[in-house]
């Protein structure tokens, strides 16, 4: 190939031949049946085959090459508005063409815009070979340049074997060159279906491959996060009994055993690498605070990171509340945090005064150093990357090791979605909700009945209950977010003049956002009207009336998530999700999963299905998660035979641990380097 050619792949990531084997197609086109004109439809990508029986440039809006082909069922328009003058002879009338593309409906009947064609000559085999592979591409390569080097490559692979990494299983037959050829070059005759929805035996045996690979990818994270050490946090005795018995609550014996997991990970000379996942409202601050204790009783500082202004401030003020009678030092770091008050709060973590610091990603920018960083607390861990936890851990003093880490997250990950993005991390789930919680019911309504809801609320406010009235905007924009919020609010006053009523969104400072939310929580306004920011954090215990409009444009993840906003006292709650009609068939699914469930692990398996992993965990998680072959949660079904193929290779053939991850991961997996 030529160097322009070879700079383009290069920057594509590809460099070998091996690369191009693992290059492998997206989907298939037939292209081993040719269709008579007459049976071809708007819209068909399809094989026509037919003689030129007139050809010529038109001169319009645009010039074009016009040719007519026919057959013995009828005739078909072929257009092109980019051809070279041996394009035009080519087509000379008279000379047998098949063409390959989409048909559409045109002014002079049936049309295809820029078909591959070819011209047919004596001898010429009247059927394509195999079906045609469609490849992932970039700018500049085309699909028939594609298919030319694959089938190069594949050339060579009859010359020169790829190597096996992986130990022989028979669960998974095809042979690992045998795989790649079938992919490239599938038979005419193989079952479009079975490799359409990726089970195909060929598409499973590389499937298993890429997800021992990622597999290992993470262990080998975790090897090097480990290797380096921790200090081992025994904790002070009595600090931890000595909080516990002042709560106006006993934890459930799910936290009990979370907090004797954390604990026994702490201990340890090794980081924790632990990740707790935990149903809405079922505790996981209780549990972050136990941890943080037996860091802090055994000297060293703990940093609590939340991917949001107000979630932080929910946990500091609940960490002030519990953490201010034992004496402790604390200090708060966000992006706002500014001037002397910023410089006093760096001073005050550099040397140790402040044995735990509470912010947003504002704690790992390069200015922040700590003293004795023993414990990293992430929360919400799926709105950070990788590197940004990692980032944090790297903070921790010379001569320690790593700090510990815990990581939270109150949106359950499908335990399909665990075994393959955090195969890194220790699991824990607190799967119990503290008594007295009353589940939440749910109801759809379409947004023609929206004056009645409104009529609903006022009438509960009246009663002295508090609600929720949550606005969603499918823009990404803060400011559009905040007028459409903002409109909400006027509007509703209007409705209910007799209500007090706040407003809350993202564009708001954090001193008027905490404002807002301590008049909200001390029952100083009855409604409080709020953009998707009260997702995670906000705790009103007598808040039991949510409203969300327009659900249908948030993940049932995110709605699952607000919804837990009411339910967190004695009072039967609601939530009323005021839908826009028609629903789109997905759309209905996601929402009548919510009315049906209040559990949020088989809320987020629903999730799963519906919208695939990457929706799921946020694209910054995905980190090794854009699969070239396998797909979740198609291959579900795989993941214990992958655990247990990475867990052989590790044993028995170390040595090809790199090649599988390079091979899979590429440059994907040097975050594993941290």
């Amino acid at each position: 190939m030529g160097p322009r050619l070879a700079e383009k792949l290069a920057d594509y990531g590809i460099t070998h031949i091996e690369d191009l084997l693992f290059h492998l197609p997206l989907r298939y086109q037939d292209r081993t049946r040719i269709t008579p004109i007459a049976a071809a439809r708007d819209g068909m990508d399809v094989v026509v085959q037919g003689e030129v029986r007139a050809a010529d440039v038109v001169f319009g809006r645009r010039r074009s090459l016009v040719a007519r082909i026919q057959d013995s069922t009828g005739t078909l328009t072929l257009r092109f508005f980019h051809f070279s003058a041996a394009q035009r002879n080519n087509l000379s009338v008279g000379s047998e063409l098949r063409c390959f593309g989409q048909v559409r409906r045109g002014s002079s009947g049936l049309e295809m815009y820029h078909p591959e064609y070819r011209l047919l000559r004596d001898g010429d085999e009247p059927v394509e070979e195999t079906l045609t592979p469609i490849y992932p591409t970039t700018t500049g390569i085309g699909q028939a340049q594609w298919r030319s080097l694959c089938e190069q490559a594949v050339k060579i692979l009859e010359r020169e074997a790829v190597t096996e990494l992986l130990p022989p299983t028979q669960r998974y037959p095809f042979g690992l060159a045998n795989a790649l050829r079938y992919l490239h070059q599938p038979p005419p005759d193989a079952p479009q279906d079975t490799l359409r929805d990726g089970e195909h035996p060929a598409q499973l045996r590389l499937a298993l491959e890429e997800l021992v690979a990622h597999n290992l990818s993470l262990q080998r994270l975790r090897e090097r996060q480990q290797q380096d050490g921790a200090p081992a946090l025994q904790g002070q005795a009595g600090l931890l009994e000595d909080f516990l018995g002042r709560l106006a609550f006993t934890p459930t014996a799910a936290q009990e055993r979370v907090l004797a997991e954390i604990r026994a990970d702490l201990a340890k000379p090794v980081p924790m690498l632990r990740l707790v996942q935990g149903d809405v409202g079922s505790g996981k601050t209780l549990v972050a605070a136990g941890a943080a204790l037996q860091a802090i009783g055994s000297g060293f500082q703990v940093a609590l990171m939340a991917p949001t202004e107000l979630l932080a401030e929910q946990h500091w003020r609940c960490f002030s509340e519990w953490f201010e009678p034992l004496g402790i030092g604390m200090e708060w770091l966000s992006g706002r945090t500014k001037g002397k008050a910023r410089a006093r709060a760096l001073a005050r973590i550099a040397e140790g005064e402040a044995a735990l610091a509470i912010g947003t990603h504002a704690l790992f920018q390069d200015d922040v150093a700590f003293d004795r960083l023993g414990l990293v607390i992430v929360d919400e861990q799926h709105r950070f990357g990788v590197h940004q936890r990692l980032a944090l851990t790297e903070k921790a003093a010379p001569g320690h090791g790593r700090p510990h880490q815990l990581v939270m997250t109150a949106t359950p990950i499908p335990r399909t979605l665990s075994m393959v993005a955090y195969a890194d991390l220790d699991c824990s789930v607190i799967d119990e909700l503290p008594p007295g919680r009353q589940p939440v019911s749910t109801t759809l309504l379409d947004a023609g009945r929206r004056d009645a809801v409104i009529g609903r609320v006022g009438a509960a406010c009246r009663e002295g209950r508090q609600a929720y009235w949550v606005c969603t905007l499918i823009e990404e924009s803060d400011a559009l977010q905040a007028q459409a919020a903002e409109a909400t609010a006027a509007e509703l006053q209007q409705a209910l003049p007799d209500l007090r009523i706040g407003l809350i969104h993202g564009r708001m400072k954090g001193p008027d956002k905490e404002a807002v939310m301590a008049a909200f929580k001390a029952g100083d306004l009855s409604l409080l009207v709020a953009t998707t920011v009260i997702e995670v954090g906000v705790d009103v215990p007598n808040a039991s009336l949510m409203i969300i409009e327009n659900p249908e444009r948030l993940g049932l993840a995110q709605l699952h998530q607000l919804r837990g906003r009411v339910g967190r006292g004695s009072t039967q709650s609601h939530c009323v999700l005021l839908y826009q009609a028609p629903l789109s068939a997905n759309g209905k699914e996601r929402l009548t999963a919510m009315r049906e469930s209040t559990d949020g692990f088989y809320i987020a398996e629903k999730d799963l299905q519906l919208r695939g992993p990457g929706e799921v965990l946020g694209t910054r998680q995905t980190g090794l998660m854009e699969f070239r072959v396998a797909e979740l949660p198609a291959h579900e079904h795989m993941l214990e035979d992958v655990a247990e193929v990475a867990g052989l290779v590790r044993a028995q053939h170390p040595e090809n641990i790199d090649a599988l991850i390079q091979r899979w991961a590429g440059s994907a997996a040097q975050y594993a380097k941290v």
